[in-house]
């Protein structure tokens, strides 16, 4: 494009949806859609009909950008719904089985000029397609026993498997001290109970070899306490991990207390998922929800109108069974 200085460039590019929406925040398609609405570069994306290609019937979009917005258009993007202006072609050619004609053309062309709001164009700030994606952690909860069916599983375990027979009959002399009716729930304490076994029959196992007995032995219980690492603080379960698109325009920690707390009291906010451009917590992305912002909702018909449907080809059904079997 010509730089700025010297007049800039307005530019078309015709593409099918995907790069409205495709990749997750830090994905490569999200940057790209990040870098051209934090540069200001796209005036506006018209939907068009579809079945306008020779090879393709998927929905198009024209996308233009320009280098030298004018002052209206400055830090805005506007949405042209164009997708029902179209004539059909009296013979189709390949998959085009439809066209614009010059009464289309000039009505999307008054569109992008005029830049007014209407129920076929929107105006946006840019900011309004970005958002910040947050990791939600929530505490891992674990209870133990050392019953037969959970003693069983220490065979998967790979760390385990490389004993040698005499330790593992040790490990299993060690289990068979605890009470398997007991059901520990908490870490700490069964750990505890576990080192004291394991000191009984004289068998020292490696951190690693520790953490798969702890493995098997343990399930999930939301009633359990928390796990807590070295310094005191909550681990997370990998199993409940979840994600949230904050939008830009809102406070990431007020956005967690309003839509997140009041569900999952205790979950929190994973700081160390960061943005690598602006620091900030959650990952930053883009994507243009094209189709949303211009859903009309239809209400269903009427359920006596689908009911005499249903009833309908349920008699013609019967009457042709009924044919066959005559």
């Amino acid at each position: 494009m010509r730089d700025p200085k010297e007049g800039g460039s307005r530019i078309g590019i015709v593409l099918n949806g995907s790069p409205l929406f495709t990749g997750s925040a830090g994905s490569g398609e999200s940057e790209i859609r990040r870098y051209l609405l934090q540069n200001d570069l796209v005036e506006a994306i018209v939907a068009l009909p579809t079945d306008m290609f020779f090879n393709t019937g998927i929905s198009t979009y024209i996308w233009i950008l320009s280098n030298n917005k004018k002052p209206e258009r400055k830090g805005k993007l506007q949405l042209i719904d164009g997708s029902n202006d179209f004539d059909k072609m009296r013979k189709s050619l390949g998959s085009k089985r439809k066209y614009l004609t010059d009464e289309h053309i000039n009505k999307l062309v008054r569109l992008y000029g005029n830049m007014a709001e209407s129920d076929n164009s929107k105006v946006f700030a840019n900011e309004t397609f970005g958002y910040r994606r947050i990791t939600v952690e929530r505490p891992l909860r674990l209870n133990f026993q050392t019953s037969n069916e959970r003693v069983e599983r220490i065979l998967n375990e790979k760390a385990l498997q490389k004993l040698n027979e005499s330790d593992s009959t040790k490990l299993h002399s060690a289990l068979a001290n605890i009470d398997p009716e007991h059901l520990f729930t908490n870490r700490e304490q069964f750990t505890d109970a576990l080192n004291k076994a394991l000191k009984q029959v004289d068998l020292k196992l490696t951190a690693v070899q520790q953490k798969a007995v702890l493995n098997a032995l343990s399930e999930r219980d939301v009633n359990a306490d928390v796990c807590t690492d070295k310094k005191g603080n909550p681990e997370a379960d990998s199993t409940l991990r979840d994600y949230e698109n904050v939008p830009l325009t809102e406070c990431v920690q007020e956005y967690f207390d309003r839509e997140v707390k009041p569900h999952v009291p205790d979950a929190w906010i994973d700081e160390d998922k960061r943005d690598e451009q602006d620091g900030e917590v959650g990952i930053v992305g883009y994507e243009i929800p094209f189709n949303r912002h211009f859903y009309v909702f239809e209400p269903p018909r009427p359920l006596e109108e689908i009911d005499a449907e249903l009833k309908e080809c349920t008699d013609k059904i019967k009457q042709m069974i009924e044919e066959l079997s005559a």
